[in-house]
Protein backbone atom coordinates (compact mmCIF):
# COMPACT_ATOMS: atom_id res chain seq x y z
CA UNK A 1 0.00 0.00 0.00
CA UNK A 2 0.82 3.30 -0.54
CA UNK A 3 1.29 5.56 2.16
CA UNK A 4 1.21 9.24 3.43
CA UNK A 5 4.71 11.15 3.00
CA UNK A 6 5.89 12.05 6.45
CA UNK A 7 9.28 13.99 5.66
CA UNK A 8 7.81 16.88 3.61
CA UNK A 9 4.60 17.90 5.10
CA UNK A 10 2.47 20.78 3.85
CA UNK A 11 2.42 22.80 6.98
CA UNK A 12 2.23 25.76 5.61
CA UNK A 13 0.06 25.45 3.26
CA UNK A 14 -2.65 24.72 6.06
CA UNK A 15 -2.90 27.79 7.81
CA UNK A 16 -6.69 28.28 5.80
CA UNK A 17 -7.54 24.95 5.80
CA UNK A 18 -9.63 24.84 8.57
CA UNK A 19 -12.48 26.71 8.31
CA UNK A 20 -12.96 29.52 10.56
CA UNK A 21 -16.35 31.84 9.64
CA UNK A 22 -19.14 29.98 8.65
CA UNK A 23 -18.82 27.22 5.95
CA UNK A 24 -15.32 28.64 7.11
CA UNK A 25 -13.81 29.95 4.24
CA UNK A 26 -16.34 32.81 2.87
CA UNK A 27 -19.72 31.83 2.65
CA UNK A 28 -22.34 33.16 4.98
CA UNK A 29 -23.74 31.64 8.01
CA UNK A 30 -27.46 31.53 6.89
CA UNK A 31 -26.35 30.06 3.58
CA UNK A 32 -24.46 27.07 4.96
CA UNK A 33 -27.37 26.39 7.19
CA UNK A 34 -29.93 26.54 4.42
CA UNK A 35 -28.75 25.11 1.70
CA UNK A 36 -28.99 22.04 -0.01
CA UNK A 37 -26.10 19.28 0.03
CA UNK A 38 -26.54 18.64 -3.31
CA UNK A 39 -25.68 22.24 -4.42
CA UNK A 40 -21.66 22.19 -3.09
CA UNK A 41 -19.42 19.71 -4.58
CA UNK A 42 -16.21 18.14 -2.80
CA UNK A 43 -13.49 17.76 -4.58
CA UNK A 44 -10.18 15.58 -4.10
CA UNK A 45 -7.22 17.06 -6.11
CA UNK A 46 -9.69 17.90 -8.49
CA UNK A 47 -12.35 15.74 -9.09
CA UNK A 48 -15.27 15.12 -7.46
CA UNK A 49 -15.42 12.71 -4.28
CA UNK A 50 -18.42 10.79 -4.14
CA UNK A 51 -20.34 10.03 -0.30
CA UNK A 52 -22.39 7.24 0.69
CA UNK A 53 -24.25 9.51 2.65
CA UNK A 54 -25.00 13.53 1.66
CA UNK A 55 -22.67 16.49 3.64
CA UNK A 56 -24.12 18.62 6.20
CA UNK A 57 -23.78 21.76 7.56
CA UNK A 58 -24.04 22.55 11.19
CA UNK A 59 -22.80 26.49 12.57
CA UNK A 60 -20.39 27.18 9.68
CA UNK A 61 -19.02 23.10 9.71
CA UNK A 62 -19.18 20.52 6.94
CA UNK A 63 -19.67 17.19 7.73
CA UNK A 64 -18.88 14.31 6.10
CA UNK A 65 -19.19 10.61 6.13
CA UNK A 66 -15.91 9.34 8.34
CA UNK A 67 -14.92 5.97 6.19
CA UNK A 68 -14.99 7.90 2.65
CA UNK A 69 -13.18 11.18 3.31
CA UNK A 70 -10.41 8.54 5.36
CA UNK A 71 -10.08 6.00 2.92
CA UNK A 72 -9.72 8.71 0.35
CA UNK A 73 -6.27 10.35 2.27
CA UNK A 74 -5.28 6.64 2.86
CA UNK A 75 -5.82 7.18 6.56
CA UNK A 76 -6.46 3.95 8.49
CA UNK A 77 -9.90 4.13 10.72
CA UNK A 78 -11.99 2.74 13.19
CA UNK A 79 -15.26 2.92 15.00
CA UNK A 80 -15.77 2.02 17.91
CA UNK A 81 -20.03 1.92 18.26
CA UNK A 82 -20.28 0.94 21.91
CA UNK A 83 -18.36 4.32 23.05
CA UNK A 84 -19.70 6.21 19.83
CA UNK A 85 -16.26 7.04 18.63
CA UNK A 86 -13.70 7.59 15.26
CA UNK A 87 -9.91 6.05 15.88
CA UNK A 88 -8.05 7.73 13.06
CA UNK A 89 -4.13 7.06 12.71
CA UNK A 90 -1.75 8.31 10.06
CA UNK A 91 0.94 10.42 9.00
CA UNK A 92 0.00 13.95 10.60
CA UNK A 93 0.84 17.47 9.23
CA UNK A 94 4.11 17.37 11.04
CA UNK A 95 5.30 14.44 9.74
CA UNK A 96 4.78 12.62 12.53
CA UNK A 97 2.78 9.76 13.57
CA UNK A 98 -1.19 11.20 14.73
CA UNK A 99 -3.67 9.86 16.41
CA UNK A 100 -6.96 11.29 16.23
CA UNK A 101 -10.08 10.43 18.14
CA UNK A 102 -13.86 12.05 17.54
CA UNK A 103 -17.16 11.29 19.53
CA UNK A 104 -20.41 11.71 18.37
CA UNK A 105 -22.26 14.40 20.00
CA UNK A 106 -18.94 16.05 21.57
CA UNK A 107 -17.50 19.63 20.20
CA UNK A 108 -13.88 18.78 21.11
CA UNK A 109 -11.25 15.67 19.28
CA UNK A 110 -8.26 14.46 20.81
CA UNK A 111 -5.52 14.96 18.57
CA UNK A 112 -2.47 12.71 20.38
CA UNK A 113 -4.07 13.02 23.17
CA UNK A 114 -4.27 16.92 23.48
CA UNK A 115 -8.15 18.26 23.15
CA UNK A 116 -9.27 20.76 19.96
CA UNK A 117 -12.28 22.22 19.87
CA UNK A 118 -14.43 21.86 16.46
CA UNK A 119 -16.55 23.77 14.60
CA UNK A 120 -19.31 21.22 14.97
CA UNK A 121 -19.38 17.84 17.10
CA UNK A 122 -19.55 14.42 14.69
CA UNK A 123 -23.08 13.49 14.52
CA UNK A 124 -25.61 10.58 12.97
CA UNK A 125 -27.02 11.08 9.86
CA UNK A 126 -29.03 7.83 7.81
CA UNK A 127 -26.91 5.43 9.59
CA UNK A 128 -23.97 6.97 8.75
CA UNK A 129 -21.16 8.82 11.20
CA UNK A 130 -20.31 12.52 9.98
CA UNK A 131 -17.40 14.41 11.03
CA UNK A 132 -15.56 17.76 10.21
CA UNK A 133 -14.35 17.53 7.05
CA UNK A 134 -11.76 20.16 7.19
CA UNK A 135 -10.50 19.92 11.16
CA UNK A 136 -10.07 15.93 9.43
CA UNK A 137 -8.01 16.33 6.66
CA UNK A 138 -5.80 18.98 8.17
CA UNK A 139 -4.48 16.94 10.73
CA UNK A 140 -3.48 14.67 8.04
CA UNK A 141 -1.94 17.03 6.19
CA UNK A 142 -4.34 17.79 3.60
CA UNK A 143 -5.03 21.42 2.26
CA UNK A 144 -8.77 22.59 2.14
CA UNK A 145 -10.39 25.78 0.80
CA UNK A 146 -13.95 26.85 -0.37
CA UNK A 147 -14.90 29.00 -3.23
CA UNK A 148 -18.38 30.76 -2.15
CA UNK A 149 -18.87 31.25 -6.42
CA UNK A 150 -18.44 27.91 -8.19
CA UNK A 151 -19.79 26.71 -4.04
CA UNK A 152 -16.75 24.14 -4.66
CA UNK A 153 -15.31 22.67 -1.46
CA UNK A 154 -11.30 21.56 -2.35
CA UNK A 155 -9.10 19.54 -1.01
CA UNK A 156 -5.67 18.73 -1.88
CA UNK A 157 -4.12 15.13 -0.76
CA UNK A 158 -0.81 15.72 0.80
CA UNK A 159 2.27 14.24 -1.01
CA UNK A 160 2.48 10.80 -1.03
CA UNK A 161 5.08 7.88 -1.31
CA UNK A 162 4.56 5.80 -4.05
CA UNK A 163 6.45 3.75 -7.03
CA UNK A 164 7.03 6.07 -9.79
CA UNK A 165 7.64 4.47 -13.33
CA UNK A 166 8.57 6.40 -16.62
CA UNK A 167 9.05 4.52 -19.87
CA UNK A 168 12.52 5.67 -21.77
CA UNK A 169 12.49 5.06 -25.70
CA UNK A 170 15.04 6.09 -28.34
CA UNK A 171 14.68 10.09 -27.75
CA UNK A 172 14.81 10.36 -24.36
CA UNK A 173 17.82 11.42 -23.59
CA UNK A 174 17.71 14.88 -23.15
CA UNK A 175 15.75 14.03 -19.66
CA UNK A 176 18.18 11.22 -18.73
CA UNK A 177 19.19 12.71 -15.74
CA UNK A 178 15.32 11.93 -14.55
CA UNK A 179 15.92 8.44 -14.09
CA UNK A 180 17.48 9.40 -10.98
CA UNK A 181 14.08 10.32 -9.38
CA UNK A 182 12.10 7.07 -10.42
CA UNK A 183 11.79 3.69 -9.02
CA UNK A 184 11.59 1.87 -12.37
CA UNK A 185 11.97 2.45 -15.73
CA UNK A 186 11.12 0.10 -18.98
CA UNK A 187 13.24 0.06 -21.66
CA UNK A 188 11.26 -0.05 -25.31
CA UNK A 189 14.60 -1.60 -26.93
CA UNK A 190 12.85 -4.43 -28.86
CA UNK A 191 9.67 -5.24 -30.57
CA UNK A 192 7.27 -8.19 -32.47
CA UNK A 193 7.84 -7.33 -36.00
CA UNK A 194 5.10 -8.12 -38.66
CA UNK A 195 6.62 -11.59 -39.02
CA UNK A 196 6.09 -12.43 -35.36
CA UNK A 197 9.67 -12.69 -34.09
CA UNK A 198 11.13 -10.30 -32.01
CA UNK A 199 13.69 -7.89 -32.99
CA UNK A 200 16.09 -5.57 -31.79
CA UNK A 201 16.10 -3.51 -34.55
CA UNK A 202 12.67 -2.08 -35.55
CA UNK A 203 11.57 0.83 -37.29
CA UNK A 204 10.40 2.71 -33.98
CA UNK A 205 12.03 0.18 -31.47
CA UNK A 206 15.39 -0.53 -31.26
CA UNK A 207 18.31 -1.57 -29.44
CA UNK A 208 20.13 2.09 -29.34
CA UNK A 209 23.82 2.15 -30.74
CA UNK A 210 26.42 3.70 -28.50
CA UNK A 211 27.43 7.23 -27.76
CA UNK A 212 30.72 7.21 -26.45
CA UNK A 213 30.73 6.02 -23.07
CA UNK A 214 27.30 6.24 -23.21
CA UNK A 215 26.09 3.26 -23.81
CA UNK A 216 22.35 0.93 -23.57
CA UNK A 217 24.40 -1.18 -20.89
CA UNK A 218 25.60 2.25 -18.69
CA UNK A 219 22.12 3.48 -19.20
CA UNK A 220 20.39 0.15 -17.12
CA UNK A 221 23.66 0.17 -14.64
CA UNK A 222 22.30 4.11 -13.84
CA UNK A 223 19.21 3.17 -13.14
CA UNK A 224 20.88 0.24 -11.29
CA UNK A 225 22.60 2.28 -9.45
CA UNK A 226 20.01 3.81 -7.74
CA UNK A 227 18.36 1.11 -6.45
CA UNK A 228 15.74 0.93 -8.98
CA UNK A 229 14.26 -1.48 -11.28
CA UNK A 230 15.31 -1.58 -15.29
CA UNK A 231 12.91 -3.32 -17.20
CA UNK A 232 13.89 -4.65 -20.87
CA UNK A 233 10.29 -3.79 -23.12
CA UNK A 234 8.59 -5.45 -25.49
CA UNK A 235 6.42 -3.57 -27.69
CA UNK A 236 3.65 -5.11 -30.15
CA UNK A 237 0.31 -3.99 -31.84
CA UNK A 238 -1.38 -6.49 -33.46
CA UNK A 239 -2.33 -4.27 -36.68
CA UNK A 240 -1.47 -7.14 -38.62
CA UNK A 241 -1.54 -10.13 -37.24
CA UNK A 242 1.46 -10.07 -36.18
CA UNK A 243 1.21 -10.60 -32.57
CA UNK A 244 -1.66 -13.16 -32.64
CA UNK A 245 1.71 -15.09 -34.37
CA UNK A 246 3.99 -14.66 -31.58
CA UNK A 247 1.41 -15.84 -29.03
CA UNK A 248 0.32 -19.10 -31.24
CA UNK A 249 3.01 -20.27 -32.97
CA UNK A 250 5.09 -22.11 -30.45
CA UNK A 251 8.08 -21.71 -32.01
CA UNK A 252 7.87 -17.95 -32.60
CA UNK A 253 6.83 -18.36 -29.12
CA UNK A 254 9.48 -20.06 -27.39
CA UNK A 255 12.22 -18.17 -29.57
CA UNK A 256 10.52 -14.84 -28.42
CA UNK A 257 10.43 -16.16 -24.75
CA UNK A 258 14.15 -17.15 -25.70
CA UNK A 259 15.60 -13.88 -26.35
CA UNK A 260 13.89 -11.49 -24.11
CA UNK A 261 15.06 -13.83 -21.31
CA UNK A 262 18.99 -13.76 -22.76
CA UNK A 263 18.82 -10.19 -23.90
CA UNK A 264 17.78 -8.33 -20.15
CA UNK A 265 20.23 -10.82 -18.48
CA UNK A 266 23.08 -9.56 -20.54
CA UNK A 267 22.42 -5.95 -20.23
CA UNK A 268 21.87 -6.79 -16.79
CA UNK A 269 18.53 -5.73 -16.87
CA UNK A 270 15.88 -6.35 -13.68
CA UNK A 271 12.89 -7.63 -15.52
CA UNK A 272 10.97 -7.47 -18.49
CA UNK A 273 8.18 -5.38 -19.93
CA UNK A 274 5.29 -6.57 -22.00
CA UNK A 275 3.64 -3.63 -23.41
CA UNK A 276 1.55 -6.22 -25.97
CA UNK A 277 -1.53 -4.53 -27.61
CA UNK A 278 -4.80 -4.53 -29.27
CA UNK A 279 -5.27 -8.36 -28.60
CA UNK A 280 -9.29 -9.03 -29.44
CA UNK A 281 -10.63 -6.20 -31.16
CA UNK A 282 -12.69 -9.04 -33.75
CA UNK A 283 -11.13 -12.74 -31.97
CA UNK A 284 -13.03 -14.62 -29.31
CA UNK A 285 -11.97 -12.78 -26.27
CA UNK A 286 -11.54 -15.88 -24.32
CA UNK A 287 -9.73 -17.66 -26.66
CA UNK A 288 -7.36 -14.53 -26.71
CA UNK A 289 -7.10 -14.09 -23.37
CA UNK A 290 -5.90 -17.56 -22.81
CA UNK A 291 -3.19 -17.44 -25.38
CA UNK A 292 -2.05 -14.35 -23.69
CA UNK A 293 -1.89 -16.09 -20.24
CA UNK A 294 -0.08 -18.98 -21.64
CA UNK A 295 2.42 -17.11 -22.90
CA UNK A 296 3.41 -15.05 -20.05
CA UNK A 297 3.11 -18.05 -17.81
CA UNK A 298 5.82 -19.55 -20.03
CA UNK A 299 7.34 -16.08 -20.12
CA UNK A 300 7.51 -15.97 -16.06
CA UNK A 301 8.87 -19.36 -15.66
CA UNK A 302 11.74 -18.86 -17.70
CA UNK A 303 12.85 -15.66 -16.34
CA UNK A 304 12.02 -16.14 -12.41
CA UNK A 305 14.78 -18.73 -12.71
CA UNK A 306 17.01 -15.66 -13.47
CA UNK A 307 15.75 -13.68 -10.94
CA UNK A 308 13.70 -11.67 -13.27
CA UNK A 309 10.65 -9.71 -12.45
CA UNK A 310 7.86 -9.29 -15.02
CA UNK A 311 5.26 -6.44 -15.57
CA UNK A 312 2.79 -5.93 -17.99
CA UNK A 313 1.04 -2.45 -19.36
CA UNK A 314 -2.16 -3.68 -20.61
CA UNK A 315 -5.30 -1.51 -22.10
CA UNK A 316 -8.19 -0.77 -20.14
CA UNK A 317 -11.21 -2.25 -19.80
CA UNK A 318 -13.56 0.05 -20.74
CA UNK A 319 -11.29 0.43 -23.97
CA UNK A 320 -11.73 -1.19 -27.50
CA UNK A 321 -9.30 -4.17 -26.50
CA UNK A 322 -11.01 -7.45 -24.57
CA UNK A 323 -7.84 -9.82 -25.02
CA UNK A 324 -6.69 -9.28 -21.52
CA UNK A 325 -7.33 -11.33 -18.57
CA UNK A 326 -6.31 -8.61 -15.63
CA UNK A 327 -6.27 -11.33 -12.39
CA UNK A 328 -4.79 -14.45 -14.01
CA UNK A 329 -2.05 -11.84 -15.36
CA UNK A 330 -1.55 -10.02 -12.41
CA UNK A 331 -1.19 -13.57 -10.68
CA UNK A 332 2.28 -14.03 -13.09
CA UNK A 333 3.81 -9.91 -13.24
CA UNK A 334 5.12 -8.21 -10.09
CA UNK A 335 3.05 -4.95 -11.49
CA UNK A 336 0.76 -4.11 -14.58
CA UNK A 337 0.71 -0.63 -16.21
CA UNK A 338 -2.95 0.04 -16.45
CA UNK A 339 -2.75 2.27 -20.20
CA UNK A 340 -6.17 4.19 -18.96
CA UNK A 341 -5.57 6.92 -21.29
CA UNK A 342 -5.87 7.53 -25.48
CA UNK A 343 -9.93 7.54 -24.81
CA UNK A 344 -10.24 10.20 -27.72
CA UNK A 345 -8.28 11.90 -29.74
CA UNK A 346 -4.35 12.01 -29.16
CA UNK A 347 -3.08 15.17 -27.64
CA UNK A 348 -6.41 15.54 -25.82
CA UNK A 349 -6.50 15.51 -22.09
CA UNK A 350 -8.11 11.94 -21.33
CA UNK A 351 -11.68 12.15 -19.62
CA UNK A 352 -10.75 11.60 -15.56
CA UNK A 353 -14.37 9.69 -15.47
CA UNK A 354 -13.12 7.25 -17.70
CA UNK A 355 -10.15 6.65 -16.04
CA UNK A 356 -11.40 6.41 -12.71
CA UNK A 357 -14.24 3.76 -14.72
CA UNK A 358 -11.13 1.94 -15.70
CA UNK A 359 -9.29 1.41 -12.13
CA UNK A 360 -12.18 0.49 -10.48
CA UNK A 361 -12.97 -2.39 -13.15
CA UNK A 362 -9.69 -3.62 -13.55
CA UNK A 363 -9.71 -3.79 -9.44
CA UNK A 364 -12.90 -5.34 -9.56
CA UNK A 365 -11.26 -7.77 -12.54
CA UNK A 366 -8.60 -9.45 -9.58
CA UNK A 367 -5.49 -6.75 -9.62
CA UNK A 368 -4.93 -5.99 -5.70
CA UNK A 369 -4.01 -2.36 -6.25
CA UNK A 370 -0.45 -3.20 -4.62
CA UNK A 371 0.26 -4.62 -8.04
CA UNK A 372 -1.62 -1.97 -10.24
CA UNK A 373 0.64 1.52 -11.66
CA UNK A 374 -1.89 3.59 -13.43
CA UNK A 375 -0.41 4.68 -17.10
CA UNK A 376 -0.40 8.07 -17.60
CA UNK A 377 0.38 9.42 -20.98
CA UNK A 378 2.03 12.94 -20.72
CA UNK A 379 1.68 13.91 -24.28
CA UNK A 380 -2.25 13.89 -23.73
CA UNK A 381 -1.76 15.66 -19.88
CA UNK A 382 -0.65 19.05 -18.84
CA UNK A 383 0.87 19.89 -15.82
CA UNK A 384 -2.45 20.73 -14.50
CA UNK A 385 -4.73 18.14 -15.92
CA UNK A 386 -1.92 15.31 -14.76
CA UNK A 387 -3.14 16.03 -10.82
CA UNK A 388 -6.39 14.66 -10.61
CA UNK A 389 -5.26 11.50 -12.70
CA UNK A 390 -2.00 11.00 -10.44
CA UNK A 391 -4.90 11.68 -7.33
CA UNK A 392 -6.98 9.03 -8.28
CA UNK A 393 -3.93 6.53 -8.00
CA UNK A 394 -3.60 8.29 -4.03
CA UNK A 395 -7.39 7.88 -3.65
CA UNK A 396 -7.38 4.27 -4.37
CA UNK A 397 -4.46 2.93 -2.78
CA UNK A 398 -2.49 2.33 -5.74
CA UNK A 399 1.12 0.65 -5.71
CA UNK A 400 2.17 3.85 -8.26
CA UNK A 401 2.27 5.69 -11.26
CA UNK A 402 3.77 5.11 -15.00
CA UNK A 403 4.44 7.76 -17.29
CA UNK A 404 4.40 7.48 -20.66
CA UNK A 405 7.22 8.62 -21.49
CA UNK A 406 10.65 10.57 -20.82
CA UNK A 407 11.27 12.56 -23.05
CA UNK A 408 7.98 13.95 -23.73
CA UNK A 409 7.35 15.66 -20.38
CA UNK A 410 8.05 19.19 -19.67
CA UNK A 411 9.76 21.15 -17.10
CA UNK A 412 6.06 21.98 -15.58
CA UNK A 413 4.84 18.83 -15.55
CA UNK A 414 7.63 17.51 -14.15
CA UNK A 415 7.39 19.89 -11.37
CA UNK A 416 3.40 19.24 -10.99
CA UNK A 417 4.89 15.35 -10.43
CA UNK A 418 7.35 16.36 -7.78
CA UNK A 419 5.27 18.49 -5.90
CA UNK A 420 2.40 15.23 -5.73
CA UNK A 421 4.34 12.41 -5.14
CA UNK A 422 8.08 10.79 -3.98
CA UNK A 423 9.54 7.74 -4.92
CA UNK A 424 9.39 5.34 -2.59
CA UNK A 425 12.15 4.94 0.07
CA UNK A 426 12.68 8.78 -0.16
Amino acid sequence: MVKLLGKRALAAALGAALFGTSLGLGAPAAEAAGSAASAVEIRLDGYALPFDAAPKFVQGTTLVPFRAIAEALGIDVAWDAAAKTVLATGIGADGADAKVVLRVGKKTAQVNGAEVALGAAPAVEQGRVLIPLAFFSRQFGAAVDWNSGTRVISIESPRREMHVQAFYAIRSYDQIARLDTLDSAAFGWTRINADGELVTDGADFYWPEADGDVTPESIVSRVNGQSSDAYLMAFAVDGQRELTKALTDETLRAQSIEKLAALAKEAGFGGIMLDYEGLALTDDPATVRKQLNDYVKLLSERVKADGLKIALAVPPPNGSYKGYDYGTLAKYADHLVLMAYDYGAKGNPDPIAKIDEAIRLTTAAGVPESKLLLGVNVFNENENTLVPIVGLAKRYGLKGVSFWRLGLMSEAEMAAIDRIVVREGD
